[in-house]
């Protein structure tokens, strides 16, 4: 790794875990430098400010849920609507173990986001939206996977899917209002009997 591509990666490191913790607003440039041992003038070579930084953290932030707990979910090998179990086990289990460490659960960073900076940055809004829409398309390969087989009968994939991914967001918002996984160990199972059936013609 180059010493560029080295301190670029310490200042997003030092920035994600702060930004999941805490908030966007809450956390300075100037914590953030001193996090990753840089000068100001080298986080401002990288990002010209605060929000390409956070921009740079989601990208990160959604390849490593998509390559992560979210592929080994999402395996075509297993069954389709088992996948969703293994989903909300690895949400569930993430969010306990941190809790364990920090006393705090994180909930969803694209969630907390969301709720932050939707309303006053169209630009952060419009990134966070294409990670959504991206988690909503595992979804409904998913339905779509398993109407074909015949393990469930025939409804609307695309908007189904939508509302497994709001009722998740929804359930990690509520356990982390409660500082309690449980929450998430309790109502996840509800999240496949969601279902929105095909408007007739």
């Amino acid at each position: 790794m180059s010493t560029a591509t080295d301190t670029r990666q310490r200042i997003i490191d030092a920035a994600k875990s702060r930004f999941h913790d805490r908030s966007y607003a809450d956390v300075g440039i100037k914590e953030i430098c001193e996090s990753a041992k840089v000068q100001k003038g080298s986080f401002y070579h990288f990002f010209p400010s605060k929000r390409d930084l956070v921009l740079a953290v989601i990208d990160e932030f959604s390849r490593d849920w998509a390559d992560g707990f979210v592929a080994e979910a999402f395996d075509p090998a297993i069954p389709p609507m088992d996948r969703l179990d293994y989903l909300l086990d690895a949400a569930y289990f993430w969010q306990k173990s941190v809790k364990s460490v920090k006393g705090r659960m994180p909930g969803c960073l694209f969630g907390n986001l969301t709720l932050e900076v939707s309303t006053q940055d169209d630009i952060l809004r419009a990134k966070l939206n294409a990670v959504f829409r991206q988690a909503k398309s595992r979804f409904q390969d998913t339905l779509d996977e398993a109407v074909e087989l015949g393990d469930i009968p025939p409804l609307d994939a695309e908007k189904t899917a939508e509302a497994m991914l709001a009722y998740l967001e929804g359930m990690i918002l509520l356990a982390k209002a409660k500082n309690d996984p449980e929450v998430i160990y309790e109502l996840g199972p509800a999240i496949k009997t969601i279902r929105i059936d095909t408007k007739p013609n």
